[in-house]
């Protein structure tokens, strides 16, 4: 940053003092600290970590939650869409899901057009480990429901 000096006379005192106009400063992006507290008489042994947590610490910056559709959600829409009374969408909706989950513990496959398919794989049992300890554990076998996303919701989305 390059200073300015210019020499004026002063008509008061005869002199002819220097004045100095300096350049303007870049405004910072940073952001300033908040104010610390002043020291006191009493020093302790905790005071470097006291004075640690006075610094403000910048969050993380938060996105929007997505929002969770409900069946009732669902059966407004359907109850709107279609000019039904919502508590008779509600039990068509609540119906729907009912039947898929009666078919998927019956061990079907369940295609849904346009959204993908539901099924229910086994998992056999398997060794693992206990990250605190090391310990080999025995993980049980279990039925996991699996989605395969259809190729129009791929590409919606």
């Amino acid at each position: 940053m390059a200073r300015q000096v210019t020499a004026t006379k002063d008509p008061a005192k005869g002199k002819a003092p220097p004045a100095v106009q300096a350049a303007p400063k870049s405004v910072s992006k940073r952001t300033p600290r908040a104010p610390t507290k002043p020291a006191t008489a009493k020093t302790s042994k905790t005071a470097p970590a006291k004075a640690a947590a006075a610094l403000p610490v910048e969050a993380p910056v938060k996105t929007a939650a997505p929002t969770t559709v409900t069946l009732k959600h669902l059966a407004a829409g359907i109850a709107e869409r279609h000019a039904m009374p919502k508590r008779e969408a509600e039990a068509i909706v609540t119906d729907v899901f009912a039947r898929l989950v009666d078919h998927l513990k019956a061990g079907e496959r369940v295609r849904v057009s346009g959204l993908g398919i539901l099924e229910v794989k086994d998992r056999p049992a398997r060794m693992g480990r206990n990250p605190a300890t090391g310990e080999a554990v025995q993980i049980k076998a279990s039925r996991k429901v699996a989605f395969r996303a259809a190729k129009e919701l791929k590409t919606a989305i």
